[in-house]
């Protein structure tokens, strides 16, 4: 994690945004010093701070305080995160142990606001870099923040999708394809932990040029082949697991012995914060709500909130 912080400053995977002067001044960027041997120096009104406080007003005018947090760390470690020619250029070794495998590149320069005409397009090479996950445990609780367990894989990548704009404006965004789900596990304070499958497949949504929102299916955490320390399955192994058979169909047993592998529904909203005319390149922040690992029937699942980073190329 040290190495990755010194590539992409400023965004805690807690959900906290390190605001202090060491990532605001002189900040250096290993990779990018190597090719371009530049650094990054603290200015007292940037067009970066512009940046940050254009997009939060997008943010809250669209109801959405968590995506306007999320793009101030969009541009927070912009000064010296990778584009996307900066990444295609590093080799094995450069990448190897940084962690920046697990990023999404960024689109440089002033920001530009999305306008395309109506027709038909396609989305690919759209990254998704969550910044914070929480959790609901209950339904009268609010989301608490969690620390992560699982090691840094798990950005979504390489996705597609079918984007047509209308002649009033309006979006309508599919996902058809692409690395669009990662095992994840957070841990939450009281030391639960909670694994759930990261993804947004088969993304629909409708909206305009700088908002767009809708659901996804969410598949199940095990597949049914998937077999629990008792040797019960949904394909295969047991059908139950006691002492007494008779006792197999008892209701405190059923979830237990029914394993069920069901997809479950998510929802997200995407904003647009940042697009590029010349090379079709988009970025922004997200935010989705999905349920969490069902053990295959047997628990009840909880709601995780994902905020973070994204970057498409419209063609």
């Amino acid at each position: 994690m040290a190495t990755t912080s010194s590539i992409r400053t400023s965004v805690q995977l807690n959900g906290s945004i390190n605001t202090g002067a060491k990532s605001q001044c002189a900040v250096k960027a290993p990779i990018r010093a190597a090719r371009r041997s530049a650094v990054a120096t603290c200015s007292a009104k940037t067009s970066v701070q512009k940046f940050v406080s254009e997009v939060a007003e997008r943010a809250q005018d669209a109801g959405k305080v968590a995506a306007a947090v999320a793009a101030s760390a969009l541009v927070a470690g912009s000064a010296n995160a990778l584009t996307y020619n900066e990444l295609q250029n590093l080799t094995y070794l450069q990448v190897k142990g940084t962690g920046i495998a697990n990023t999404c590149p960024v689109v440089e320069g002033e920001l530009g606001e999305l306008k395309l005409k109506a027709g038909d397009y396609k989305v690919q090479k759209m990254c998704l870099e969550p910044t914070s996950f929480t959790v609901k445990e209950d339904a009268a609780t609010d989301f608490v923040k969690t620390k992560l367990m699982t090691r840094l894989t798990y950005t979504l990548d390489e996705i597609s999708a079918d984007l047509k704009v209308g002649s009033d404006g309006s979006v309508a965004f599919k996902e058809v394809d692409g690395i669009d789900y990662a095992a994840v596990t957070v841990q939450l304070p009281g030391g639960e932990r909670v694994p759930f499958l990261f993804t947004i497949k088969s993304f629909t949504a409708k909206g305009n040029l700088s908002q767009f929102g809708g659901d996804f299916l969410v598949p199940s955490y095990r597949g049914s082949s998937f077999l629990d320390p008792k040797g019960r399955g949904g394909s295969t192994g047991y059908d139950n697991a006691v002492a007494l058979p008779a006792r197999s169909d008892s209701e405190e047993l059923e979830k237990e012995n029914t394993k069920s592998t069901a997809v479950l529904k998510g929802s997200a909203v995407f904003n647009v914060a940042k697009y590029d005319a010349g090379t079709g390149e988009i970025a922004g922040v997200f935010e989705s709500i999905q349920p969490s690992d069902t053990d295959l029937g047997a628990k009840v699942p909880k709601d995780i909130k994902i905020t973070g980073l994204w970057y498409g190329q419209i063609v």
